[in-house]
């Protein structure tokens, strides 16, 4: 009897965060560690004379348990992402092509399966941890079931977007960015896909939400996957890697109907970083891929806004619940990253590039305090504080644009003292984009 209460005495943790000296919260369904890695949680369990020390399988799958199973998959330390260090074994494959310092499946092999083999850990700031540091556990649940969004814009509009510099119509504006502009946004979207090639953290379009359950999100998971494939790759080793994304990005448009709205919003996301990293990482801005890929791109994002862009209560004047908030602002920047991005590509056409009129109405990027808050009590108190400085409404996305001609004296001024309070508590994302439109259409 002593060993057995021994035994379970000192099992505070399974056996796959024993064995990474990681913090376990010993969940029977399998613990939050594993269930994020895609790892069998299991126990040792001793047996009733306690000389025998037994598994004990808490994972109800089968599949990812079973010995056949665990041969197929590509070791990374314990399941993290590869790094400069790490390298990708694929036994299935004995004619893996080698990118940078892991290997990637040859090019018969398709994105899809190289997808399922691959597991990973971000820690909720998008950092890759060491195999030996103790993952954060959630502090709370988030349930994005229910959401409460509307679209107040006509959002067929964005899918044709990439028609304006075929056909213009009346009434569109020309965006004539200096070329410091351009420069500057080329710049800054150069450092959004290296930042996820090399496994740094995240663009300020993804929440830390969506970091902090992955999983969850097949496709962008997918993506800061297949990404690092471009890390530091050898001498013509660009095709396959240009390949396995193009494969991704072509069965993300042919599910694009399929997802429901979160795994639509992942969708949108990836779909966006792909591109990026295809064309600064990459180098595929002549490839004929990459102007096909922005009309797939404008489609995707016409869906997922079509399911709401706003919180009911935003038009309210109220406070939405907090997955509301994350889903609506998450699709807003993601939107603007893209309209952005549509610039730097018909720059490189030599296309010209026209304001985004369609969006006219949509709340500008929210403060810093809003977007990086972990907590939802955190979260309420600085959206009650905004609620009570902004009485009028937040500011919107066209009061960033060029000054309307009809506009008095007073209102000039009113939008002026807008801008600078909407300036006081901005993240990088919100400085960026007031960069942008103060330089190219003035103060």
């Amino acid at each position: 009897m002593k060993t057995a209460r021994y035994a379970t005495s000192r099992q505070k943790a399974c056996q796959q965060c024993s064995n990474a000296k990681a913090r376990c919260d010993r969940n029977q369904g399998g613990c939050v560690r594993c269930t994020q890695r895609g790892l069998c949680c299991t126990y040792l369990r001793a047996s009733s004379s306690g000389a025998v020390a037994q598994d004990l399988s808490v994972n109800n799958d089968t599949e990812l348990c079973s010995p056949s199973s665990a041969s197929n998959n590509v070791s990374l330390s314990d399941g993290l992402l590869p790094t400069p260090d790490s390298e990708l074994s694929t036994r299935g494959d004995r004619h893996d092509k080698t990118i940078g310092s892991g290997r990637v499946m040859n090019t018969s092999t398709t994105a899809n399966n190289f997808r399922t083999t691959i597991t990973r850990s971000y820690s909720p700031s998008g950092l890759y941890l060491h195999a030996t540091t103790p993952m954060s556990e959630p502090k709370e649940v988030l349930d994005f079931s229910s959401l409460d969004l509307v679209c107040p814009i006509n959002a067929g509009e964005i899918s044709n977007r990439w028609l304006n510099a075929y056909l213009p119509t009346a009434g569109q504006t020309l965006k004539a960015y200096p070329i410091s502009i351009t420069s500057f946004i080329h710049r800054i979207f150069k450092s959004y896909a290296a930042v996820a090639v090399h496994g740094r953290g995240i663009p300020p379009f993804v929440h830390s939400s969506e970091i902090a359950a992955l999983a969850t999100y097949p496709p962008l998971s997918t993506c800061l996957s297949l990404v690092r494939i471009c890390e530091r790759p050898l001498p013509g080793s660009d095709g396959v890697a240009t390949e396995v994304l193009q494969r991704e990005m072509n069965n993300i448009y042919e599910l694009r109907e399929t997802y429901d709205d979160m795994a639509l919003l992942a969708a949108f996301q990836a779909y966006l970083l792909y591109a990026m990293v295809l064309f600064f990482q990459l180098s595929q801005g002549s490839n004929p891929f990459l102007r096909q890929a922005m009309m797939n791109l404008q489609e995707i994002a016409c869906i997922s806004s079509k399911r709401g862009l706003v919180c009911i209560a935003e038009q309210q004047r109220a406070r939405p619940r907090w997955e509301s908030w994350i889903v609506a602002e998450t699709k807003r920047r993601t939107l603007y990253t893209m309209y952005l991005f549509d610039s730097v590509l018909s720059a490189q056409d030599g296309l010209p590039t026209f304001l985004g009129t369609e969006l006219q109405g949509l709340p500008a990027p929210s403060n810093k305090a809003l977007w990086e808050s972990q907590s939802r009590h955190g979260w309420e108190t600085v959206y009650n504080i905004y609620l009570a400085e902004w009485m009028d409404g937040g500011l919107c996305i066209d009061e960033l644009w060029p000054i309307p001609a009809d506009l008095d004296e007073h209102g000039l001024s009113q939008r002026r003292s807008r801008v600078d309070e909407w300036l006081q508590n901005l993240d990088e994302f919100g400085t960026m984009l007031y960069a942008v439109t103060s330089c190219t259409h003035g103060s």
